[in-house]
Parts: structure tokens; sequence; C-alpha cells
């Protein structure tokens, strides 16, 4: 037979929601009830940090570029302003793409503050977990890197903190020479950190005439990957239009080969050839904008051809977060 749980007596002083401590997942739960505090008022705390955000930047300045510096450049920094200013004695805030040793931010010895994009995190909003790091940086030791941790589940977001009407610029990078003011004079440690960064970034760089579109080099081929803010079913009609009519390439010897899903958001993918670098994408890139906004635009239903188009792009989607 099941054990009976014990019954709370009567007279004794229950706690309100709102005052429930946190306490060991195997301890009483603190209202009262007799369950262990994971099966009772720790479980709505477990789900609340456990629960996928879909898209974590949403409502930040430059989401689609915080999804491809998350997720598809390896070297990358941009500057953060605070809602209220700087504190005192931090100089600057700046966003990166990972810092050395995997740590998620970094307090400099001047008090200025690295904050990592790329690292794990713990909970399923990707916002909160950033904030939290951040908020613990701003207050860390001048000249000390700071450790992860798990955040609490009613804590704030990128969104709460940064400036919303602040622009966002990410500046790409070839290496990860930012990470120390002088390389030379680095620790042992950092300096094989830098090294061993170096050599496996991919060369890649972000197009100027329009918006999150990463150009990329590998052995083989180059690539574009485009980040793009566009609800996914609308953009795949739009890019089936497109796809149908022949009208996806970004010049000869181009192709989209399919897409990435990341963060909520579509980054469609298009094969390069070898020779053509970042300058060359430029004005294909520009002219395939104006071809995509007017696709965006027809809200006719996708003819037959245009049906098999868009299987063929669904098939071809690879999702990253």
């Amino acid at each position: 037979m099941a054990k009976k749980r014990p019954q709370t007596k009567a007279g004794k002083q229950q706690l309100k929601d709102g005052e429930i401590p946190v306490v060991g997942a195997r301890e009483p739960c603190p209202c009262g009830s007799g369950r262990r505090y994971k099966a009772c008022h720790g479980r709505a705390a477990a789900q609340a940090v456990t629960e996928l955000v879909q898209r974590p930047f949403e409502g930040l300045a430059g989401e689609c570029d915080w999804v491809a510096l998350r997720e598809l450049v390896p070297a990358a920094t941009a500057a953060l302003t605070l809602k209220g200013g700087l504190p005192e004695g931090v100089p600057s805030v700046t966003l990166a793409t990972v810092l050395p040793m995997a740590w998620p931010a970094l307090r400099r010895e001047d008090g200025s503050v690295l904050l990592a994009l790329q690292n794990d995190t713990s909970s399923g909003d990707l916002s909160r977990d950033l904030a939290d790091t951040l908020q613990r940086a701003l207050e860390a030791e001048a000249g000390s890197p700071v450790a992860a941790r798990r955040v609490p589940a009613d804590g704030p977001r990128l969104q709460d903190l940064l400036d919303g009407d602040a622009p966002f610029e990410p500046v790409v990078h070839s290496g990860f020479e930012f990470w120390v003011p002088d390389a030379e004079n680095a620790t042992a440690e950092v300096s094989a950190s830098l090294e061993r960064a170096n050599e496996a970034a991919i060369p890649t760089a972000l197009l100027s005439g329009v918006d999150a579109a990463y150009w990329c080099e590998t052995p083989e081929k180059n690539h574009l990957r485009w980040v793009m803010p566009y609800a996914e079913e609308q953009l795949l009609d739009a890019l089936a239009r497109l796809h149908a009519a022949g009208e996806t390439s970004l010049g000869e010897g181009t192709r989209l080969v399919g897409s990435f899903r990341a963060h909520g958001l579509m980054v469609p993918v298009w094969d390069l050839p070898s020779a053509m670098g970042a300058e060359d994408c430029e004005k294909p890139a520009a002219a395939f904008a104006e071809r995509l906004a007017t696709a965006l635009a027809t809200d006719a239903p996708l003819t037959a051809e245009e049906r098999r188009a868009r299987g063929g792009l669904t098939n071809r989607q690879v999702t990253l977060s």
C-alpha cells in the first residue's frame, strides 16, 4: 500500500505562494503540504527554468544578428548599451561570440565587461541566462572571469537590461585577438586558447548592403547564410515563388541549397563558387532582397509548381536550435 502523506494540522499557519522559499528538491515543501519541494512548489519553478523560449532575442535591436552571432559567426563583437547607462567603474560592455576557456563573461582589469554569446546555458531561456551572467559580470572584481550557474526562474532578461533603442552593430573579426588588449603579454593559458580558436575560425564577413547576411569561406566552396526576420510560413511561400520562377540565384554558379532554423528564425543558405568573395555578393544580395520583398507581398495561392518548390525547400531545412 502507498504511504499516507502526513496531514497538515488545521492550526498551522500556511505560507502564501509569494512567500515560499527555495529549499532542496527532496526536502519537505515549506508550504506545509507534506510533499517534497520538487513535487510541490518546486515543480513550477523547475518548469519555468526548463521551458524553451523559441525566440529568446525577440524584441532586441538586431534580433537577426544576435541569432547569427550565436550560431553562425566564429569571431565577432558588438557594443551593448544598458538601460540607464553604465555603472560606475564599467567603461564599456561588449558582446563577444566566445571568450577564452569558454568563460561566460569576463571583467577586465580596466573594469570593462565582455559577455560571451555561444556558451552552453542552464535554462530554456537564453536571454535570461545571458542577463544573469551580465549582471554578475557588472559586479565582479576587475580582472576576473564569471562562472556559469543555474539562473533564477524569475530573473531579468536581456530585454530588461539593454536599451532597445540603441543600435546593434556587429563587428566581424578575422581572429580572436579582441580577447586581450595586449596579446603578446597574455598568460600561457590564454595564448594557447587564442591559438586554438584562431586555427578553427572560418573566414567570415558581414555584407553591408543587406541586413544579417554573412558570407563565409570553406575549403571547397563559399556560402552565404542570411538570417531573416519573417515568419517561417510566409518566408517559405515567398522563397517557393522565387524558386519556381528561377529567381533565387545570386549569380552564375550559385544555388539556394536549403535553410537553418535557429532561435525561431529562418536562415536561407546559398552555395557560392570559391572565387566569389563577400564584395561580389553585395549587388546580387541587394537585388534578391528586392525580389523577395515583392514575393512576400504576394498573397495569391501557390501554384502546383510553387508547392513542389516549397516542399523541396522544407525538406532541406536543418534545425540548429
